[in-house]
């Protein structure tokens, strides 16, 4: 992708149907009243899309970071207005019902987003987003909207510390299952759920946050090292204030999110998330992503770049460290150099900066020695992608696993099945699951949940009882970033679509192969139609509101459950 130059950009496209003209007096005259001044009405008006809220360590410091993109736009001759959308928090909501809500807050998000930023007349955007569902949501609006914009991660937290140990929201699920097993004390599992969590920021290993984070500036829609900045640092506040005055940059250039978010963008994307050991729930939202921008991504395009990329950052769940030391040790854009240094990523693809991922990499000084955080690509984690699509008769759509290689790569075992998750992690914290076990939670899809939860209660349960190399969970769920162990989510067609897994039984065999990307029930083709005929589709969990909207909207996982395709 060149770089636009001598363009002349009509920096007030939208603004000006809103307040130019004798007959825009009366929008002038609310304006006034929210801070314009004469000057303000010639100005490109850029909104600031805050996710601000307490609900949520994830995003309380955000109103702060928005001020200051709304100074930096200002201060570069723009006129910011800052307005605020929704957020859940994924770990306070999780385990229970209403983490339904989570997947469906990504739609909230982006339809809020397009709808005010559509209304007001926008030129320009700058997204400050924390939480996991934020950061997709924000940018699904922003490619819907194809105006001038820049996205602003809101950072991670920095690490807790139990007995000399960093900790985070994930140590507190695992001591969930220690707790059960009698390994730790009342007073033990208190002490650390009080400790975990110290502040501001996003959950600290490399989950969904900084995962999804890490993509979106490898997508070129962030400055530089965005993504590895701690919520609470004087970088992140200049971060903010530096992105406002970017999207002022962007607008006079004439450059566009469809001039960055392209086909070989996404790419940049995916191998950064699997080069990081990323989160899988990176597959569902780069494909939404992509899918609102009109970009062909499928999951098969995970299968084939990661195929040739290796996983190189050693950070949690499955790893050593956290986010916090991948920033002190110098964030993104040193992995980025050594990638585009390999061939790997695409250099010349236009970013927000109004430059090139190579051009942004001049001078950009690699790690330093010595550090065992990133490894070299003679020393990889993994030789190719953590993150292999699966497919059979239990999952003719596809399935969605993460491997990092530490589980192994293949498991076969009886299976034990449950509808719900909450019935799973009561069996799993009484003992009922066993060493061998393939556990199966079915009816938590997009349409059948409705809204895919993520199955990080049973899966943290599942280790803290110390069975995490011994057995193996599928899911037409998801999983949160901070899951490891044997897992597969994503299965489709789903259960409530009368996909394979709905037909499953307590002691059928299940076989996982990882290096043949394979997922089967070993069950006759003969036998598993006849159960099929058999089944009856269950009533629907939501019945009006939100859920029951969403349930009828959504499309498969494996095209990104998205709510607008076919509309």
């Amino acid at each position: 992708m060149k770089k636009k130059t001598n363009v002349k950009a009509d920096t007030r496209k939208f603004s000006s149907v809103v307040v130019d003209g004798p007959d825009r007096a009366p929008n002038r005259s609310m304006l006034r009243a929210v801070g314009f001044k004469d000057r303000d009405f010639t100005r490109s008006v850029i909104g600031i899309a805050s996710t601000w809220s307490m609900v949520t360590p994830c995003n309380m410091h955000i109103n702060l970071l928005a001020d200051q993109a709304g100074r930096g736009v200002n201060s570069s001759g723009g006129k910011s207005v800052i307005f605020n959308t929704i957020t859940v928090s994924d770990g306070i909501s999780m385990g229970t019902p209403g983490m339904r809500y989570s997947l469906v807050s990504r739609e909230v998000i982006a339809d809020s987003i397009e709808t005010v930023s559509g209304a007001e007349g926008f030129d320009g955007l700058v997204a400050v987003g924390g939480c996991d569902k934020n950061m997709p949501g924000c940018l699904i609006a922003i490619s819907r909207l194809n105006r001038p914009a820049v996205f602003v991660y809101g950072g991670t937290i920095m690490p807790g510390n139990y007995k000399g140990r960093d900790v985070d929201v994930v140590s507190v699920f695992e001591a969930v299952g220690s707790h059960a097993s009698k390994e730790i004390s009342d007073r033990e599992l208190k002490n650390i759920e009080s400790c975990a969590i110290p502040g501001a920021g996003s959950c600290g290993g490399m989950y969904t946050a900084n995962t999804m984070a890490s993509a979106i500036e490898a997508l070129g829609m962030s400055l530089p090292n965005s993504s590895a900045q701690a919520a609470i640092s004087k970088d992140k506040s200049t971060d903010c204030y530096n992105a406002g005055r970017a999207v002022v940059n962007l607008i006079k250039q004439g450059i566009k999110p469809s001039d960055i978010m392209t086909k070989k963008a996404f790419e940049n994307a995916i191998t950064v998330v699997t080069t990081l050991g990323g989160s899988t729930n990176a597959v569902l939202h780069l494909l939404a992503m992509a899918d609102a921008m009109g970009i062909k991504l499928t999951i098969d395009d995970f299968t084939r770049i990661g195929k040739k990329v290796p996983v190189l950052a050693d950070l949690k769940p499955s790893g050593k460290y956290m986010m916090a030391d991948f920033c002190k040790l110098g964030g993104l854009t040193p992995l980025l150099k050594m990638l585009l240094g390999k061939g790997l990523i695409h250099g010349d693809c236009l970013t927000v900066t109004g430059k090139t991922v190579k051009e942004n990499l001049r001078g950009v000084k690699p790690y330093p020695k010595p550090q065992d955080i990133v490894r070299s690509f003679k020393n990889p984690i993994k030789e190719n992608s953590h993150i292999v699509i699966l497919r059979g008769n239990l999952a003719s759509e596809g399935g969605v696993a993460k491997i990092t290689g530490k589980e192994g790569l293949s498991f076969s075992g009886k299976a034990i099945v449950f509808d719900s998750e909450e019935s799973c992690l009561k069996a799993i914290l009484n003992g009922r699951v066993k060493k061998g076990h393939v556990i199966v939670i079915r009816y938590e899809g997009p349409r059948g949940g409705p809204g895919m939860r993520e199955m990080l209660s049973p899966t943290s349960a599942i280790t803290g009882r110390g069975l995490g190399n011994d057995v193996a969970l599928i899911t037409d769920g998801r999983f949160s970033g901070g899951t490891h162990g044997f897992v597969v989510g994503h299965i489709t067609p789903e259960a409530i679509d009368g996909g394979v897994i709905a037909v499953v039984k307590n002691g059928d065999e299940i076989t996982i192969d990882a290096k043949g990307a394979k997922i089967d029930l070993k069950v006759s083709a003969a036998e598993i139609k006849r159960r099929l005929s058999a089944w009856k589709k269950p009533r629907p969990k939501a019945t009006s509101g939100v859920l029951a909207k969403y349930a009828k909207l959504v499309s498969s996982a494996s095209n990104g459950a998205v709510t607008d395709r076919n509309l």
